[in-house]
């Protein structure tokens, strides 16, 4: 597989993304991706289509060279739930579980990171925005990743989302929050973000890599 990308962020039109699973699956494929995970945003009035969504990615996993993961991004919930959303995602299948951060670009609720740092269950905190260091070291000892985005809007933190890391040596992944067919990137571009962010090129191919693999690994999934 070329380069071995690893996307663990995109949305299907199962929530708010213009691309059925299987076009998410082969673009990704054809732009070298060794794996992607589909995290549809949900809340508690949607949670149920994390059944559809495993149903659709089981058929390309079946016949495909690319691993397609079922996931969940949690998306403006209450503070107070994001726990049990996050449990409740976990044993209906989503096998990535990512908690929408607080992003410059939307007004999600103060305190979202926190609550998402707080529980077992998450993966990955996306677009985390302003995150302080005693937020970036929550992530570290919970072992929850912060998310470098090549989404624009999300993407105007990731400068300082990639500081606070680096300085209290808290996992990075680089995703793409994909919504339309042009959000999919490959290794390349993702390389290239990763270095305007200012993560250095010798963590590189952590960032790229091996943590995603590593989070993967955690979930029981071997690609």
């Amino acid at each position: 597989m070329i380069n071995g990308r690893i996307d663990l962020h995109t949305h299907s039109l199962l929530s708010d993304g213009e691309l059925l699973p299987s076009e998410i699956a082969r673009r990704a494929c054809v732009l070298g991706h060794e794996a992607v995970a589909i995290t549809d945003h949900i809340d508690a009035s949607n949670i149920n289509t994390i059944e559809y969504l495993i149903d659709a990615v089981s058929d390309v996993n079946e016949n495909w060279d690319i691993q397609v993961i079922p996931g969940a991004e949690i998306t403006h919930a209450p503070i107070e739930i994001i726990d049990k959303l996050a449990v409740k995602a976990r044993r209906l299948g989503a096998e990535i579980i990512v908690v929408h951060g607080e992003t410059l670009v939307e007004p999600v609720i103060k305190g979202t990171n926190r609550a998402a740092l707080e529980s077992s269950e998450v993966d990955i905190l996306a677009h985390p925005g302003l995150i302080g260091y005693d937020e970036a070291e929550m992530a570290r000892d919970n072992d929850i990743a912060l998310e470098i985005t090549a989404r624009s809007g999300h993407c105007l933190a990731n400068g300082h989302v990639a500081s606070v890391a680096m300085e209290t040596k808290t996992s990075l992944v680089i995703n793409t929050d994909t919504h339309h067919p042009e959000d999919l990137i490959g290794h390349d571009m993702a390389y290239r973000i990763g270095l305007g962010a200012g993560i250095p090129e010798k963590e590189l191919k952590k960032v790229l890599r091996d943590n995603p693999r590593r989070i993967l690994k955690r979930n029981g999934i071997e690609i």
